[in-house]
């Protein structure tokens, strides 16, 4: 019998990448593409217009930066070459810091711009742009003030990048996107990522994207390295058993989710006070100090960190030992988002929800999402009786009588 020849394993190597690329890739220590980095790169050195449909942790990032920087070399151009836009101050810097990474022996300059900084940091963010700079990553209203200013020279610009466009849209920035994209050169390649595809990402892309080579990977279910389980709880006993579920274990890192910054604060608040390291993110810190805590959290200085939705996406944190939704989510799809902060880069991780006797019914949505049943469980004796599992369809009670027939 004649033998069948083994398939190659991916590598990098495949895309002939330029030198200093390959360097900067071997320098991070990348050697195997993952399955979206696998398809999309080929469709943008290509010079394809994309739509890429993946969940969080699966290499979106690089998927993208990659093929664009080796165009970049290959195509140089007076101004901006690339526009890099995503919602958030977090997925901006995050993205600019990967970027660096690649091109660390590259010839090639970077600015991030977004909101929240004070005048000096505009000036220095204006004279940057006028001088000139090859990729700019940037949140949407802030690079459009500087558009509208006729600051960034983007005549020749080569390629736009959406980036969590499902967020940007969730977050009211559709029209801010559309005049952004008024500014800009029609001959050009445009890359949009999204984890989910609901029909208005479908609509923005049938107007801004010609012909595009479509990816979808995992679309909508959380890694398959993540153990997913659930405790149904009543309120009063979440903290407690969030104090138990991590007091005494070997977790170096654990990601809290909550609906809300008030919520967020009470429960920093009161795990502090249970002797526990332990820091919180909201919209109520200034910028340096939302940076300042992640750096924190990534480099293990604190143990516990509390966040609202804004870091369910696009914060790339390695290894984070557990991620616990507090509160259901109130979008099926910010399940997967949040889970998705642990398994990161093909690891293992532990996803626990807490779900209260009003949240039975959003958790069984959140399975149906998924196409699986996540096993539940109850709190410890010691904390009391819990709801039972039974996925009803909540209704609030009226907020006022019904009229007696015949009254007016």
């Amino acid at each position: 019998m004649e033998d069948i020849p083994a398939t190659p394993e991916p590598s990098f190597k495949q895309f002939n990448f330029h030198p200093l690329i390959a360097e900067g890739l071997d320098a991070i220590g990348f050697e195997k593409p993952t399955p979206i980095q696998a398809e999309i790169i080929p469709l943008i050195l290509e010079g394809r217009d994309v739509i890429g449909c993946a969940q969080t942790g699966t290499g979106k990032t690089a998927a993208y930066l990659l093929p664009v920087l080796q165009r970049i070399m290959e195509n140089p151009v007076e101004g901006i070459n690339a526009i890099i836009i995503a919602p958030t101050r977090e997925l901006a810097l995050q993205i600019a810091q990967q970027l660096e990474g690649f091109s660390y022996f590259m010839d090639i300059s970077s600015l991030p711009i977004y909101g929240g900084t004070d005048g000096i940091e505009w000036e220095q963010q204006k004279r940057a742009l006028i001088s000139g700079v090859d990729v700019v990553v940037a949140t949407p209203g802030k690079l459009l003030s500087f558009l509208n200013m006729d600051i960034a020279p983007v005549a020749n610009l080569q390629h736009l990048v959406l980036d969590e466009a499902d967020r940007m849209l969730d977050m009211g920035f559709f029209d801010d996107i559309m005049r952004i994209i008024s500014y800009l050169p029609e001959k050009r390649s445009t890359l949009l990522f999204s984890a989910t595809m609901p029909p208005r990402i479908r609509e923005l892309s049938k107007r801004i994207l010609k012909n595009p080579g479509e990816v979808n990977i995992a679309i909508s279910k959380p890694a398959e390295g993540i153990l997913q389980m659930a405790y149904l709880v009543y309120d009063n006993q979440k903290i407690l058993l969030l104090a138990s579920l991590i007091k005494g274990r070997d977790l170096p890192s654990v990601l809290v989710f909550a609906s809300t910054k008030l919520k967020v604060k009470s429960i920093a608040r009161e795990l502090k006070a249970k002797g526990f390291n332990v820091a919180d993110i909201h919209s109520d810190l200034e910028q340096a100090e939302r940076e300042k805590v992640l750096l924190q959290f990534r480099n293990r200085q604190i143990q516990i960190l509390v966040a609202t939705d804004v870091l369910s996406r696009g914060i790339d944190i390695e290894n984070i030992s557990l991620v616990i939704n507090f509160d259901v989510p109130h979008d099926a799809e910010d399940y997967v988002h949040r889970s998705g902060r642990t398994a990161r880069a093909e690891q293992t991780g532990i996803a626990i929800t807490f779900i209260n006797e009003e949240e039975l019914y959003q958790f069984s949505r959140i399975e149906k999402l998924i196409e699986m049943e996540v096993r539940k469980q109850k709190p410890p004796a010691e904390l009391g009786s819990a709801p039972d599992y039974n996925p009803r369809p909540f209704r609030s009670k009226p907020s006022r009588k019904p009229m007696r027939k015949g009254r007016r």
